[in-house]
């Protein structure tokens, strides 16, 4: 009798510590913590140096707890990306470094344009379109040429002399494009890609008087040049007429025609003879 009562304890023991566990673990005591959510924010992807204009590949994302995001930390979106593209790195920052609202300087800020040229240079704005601009594939840092196109007139002239090409400045640097000097805004506009837009180039003071008469001959055109490792001096091309690329126009050329005189100030004179 006593064996079976034992036995009895025994196994009611066993089943309510059993019950027990089973409760416990289904009903912890400390439930676990969710991990916070990260934010994402703008960092650098490479080292910049001072006075590096920002471009889209410049950008990447660096995630953080809230508890670790400084207060001038700048969050990660489309729209701070195309806000501080073009912007002016003012300290020497490190791959991954944060960007922050006191280390650039935007264009449109006061003072962008004194800040980012270097010394002795001027700053002259040229309006393109979207199509002799690069279709929108020039960016603040880039160097370009410039080119001009004309219509020439005058009773002498053949049709394969009328419209000639030329190069007005070589290897020039963008410090901002767009209307407001804010690269990137115009992007974001549906009618953006259908008005004409302002690209400023860093010039010495002679390069700033021929852009301003190239300004009133014709359309100006931007020609990228390759990446700062990549760039060397050139000469300058002579000009293209346009007998020299339509074939079709050069067999209406007119036998005995001389050629034209291009005058280019004190270096003296030139003359062309398209084919």
């Amino acid at each position: 009798m006593l064996l079976r009562i034992a036995l009895f304890i025994l196994l009611a023991l066993g089943l309510a510590g059993f019950g027990t566990v089973a409760w416990l673990d289904m009903h912890p005591s400390h439930p676990h913590a969710k991990a916070p959510k990260m934010v994402a924010l703008l960092a650098t992807g490479r080292p910049l140096a001072p006075g590096t204009l920002l471009q889209p590949a410049d950008f990447v994302a660096e995630n953080r707890p809230p508890s670790k995001v400084p207060a001038d930390a700048v969050p990660d979106t489309p729209a701070n990306r195309a806000a501080y593209t073009g912007a002016m790195v003012r300290h020497r920052l490190s791959a991954g470094d944060l960007l922050a609202t006191d280390i650039v300087i935007r264009p449109g800020d006061h003072g962008f344009l004194a800040a980012v040229l270097q010394p002795g240079m001027r700053a002259v704005s040229v309006g393109v379109d979207a199509i002799t601009g690069a279709a929108g594939l020039i960016w603040p840092g880039d160097h370009v040429d410039l080119l001009l196109t004309q219509h020439l007139t005058g009773a002498n002239l053949l049709p394969t002399q009328r419209v000639a090409a030329e190069t007005v400045l070589s290897d020039v640097r963008v410090i901002a494009i767009d209307q407001r000097l804010v690269q990137g805004a115009s992007g974001t506009h549906p009618a953006a890609k259908n008005t004409a837009r302002t690209v400023t180039l860093e010039v010495t003071p002679e390069q700033a008087e021929r852009v301003e008469v190239a300004a009133h001959l014709g359309p100006l055109s931007l020609i990228v040049r390759p990446s700062e490792a990549a760039r060397g001096p050139t000469p300058k091309p002579p000009p293209v007429f346009s007998g020299q690329v339509s074939p079709a126009l050069a067999a209406l050329n007119v036998p005995g025609q001389t050629g034209i005189t291009v005058f280019q100030g004190d270096k003296g004179t030139t003359e062309y003879h398209p084919q």
